[in-house]
């Protein structure tokens, strides 16, 4: 062998001793990137207690607005049965929520499809991400202008409020767990 160093036993280790490579952190030869990366989920991480109180209070917001609707009956109610709602802009608006809900869908599944974890986002979310963020402007538009004759300018943060709400609630949801992917050799 040549270039080692010799150890007890008569083999030989192979070092590297070029500085460029120990300051570098490359460490493509040295084993290191076939070795099985430790998998944390995404959920797992700490959360501050601010951010704890900041979700409560979106959520405890959003009930209160559905909950006591316009001061007679509850949101649910007003959305079914109150004429002064223009239905046409109502609808429209839950056509374009209803299509950023199957655009999320279809990228969540074309995400675990793919192999590596870290690519995921990379393949899919940028193409449609200028779709969803124009659905949304358009769906939020359409429904400020169907409810705004029960709240006029209290429609604004109404909307907002369970936007934000849905914002907390939303990634909390899980359609399926994450498995690790165990891309050790098996040597059975």
């Amino acid at each position: 062998m040549s270039g080692g160093t010799p150890v007890g036993g008569g083999g030989y280790i192979r070092q590297r001793h070029s500085q460029g490579y120990a300051s570098s952190g490359d460490d493509l030869e040295d084993d290191a990137c076939s070795r099985a990366q430790p998998f944390s989920p995404p959920n797992q991480r700490v959360r501050p207690w601010l951010e704890i109180v900041e979700n409560v209070i979106w959520i405890a917001s959003a009930i209160f607005i559905i909950y006591f609707g316009d001061r007679r009956s509850n949101l649910i109610y007003l959305l079914w049965h109150d004429e002064r709602i223009r239905r046409l802009p109502l609808y429209l608006g839950m056509v374009g929520v209803g299509l950023n809900i199957l655009i999320f869908l279809y990228t969540i599944m074309f995400a675990w499809s793919v192999r590596r974890f870290d690519e995921k986002w990379e393949l899919s979310s940028i193409s449609t991400l200028p779709l969803v963020t124009l659905l949304g402007l358009v769906s939020f538009c359409l429904f400020s202008f169907s409810l705004w004759p029960i709240w006029s300018f209290l429609t604004l943060p109404l909307l907002f409020t369970l936007f934000m709400a849905c914002m907390v609630i939303f990634p909390n949801i899980m359609i399926g767990t994450f498995r690790t992917q165990n891309d050790a050799f098996r040597i059975d």
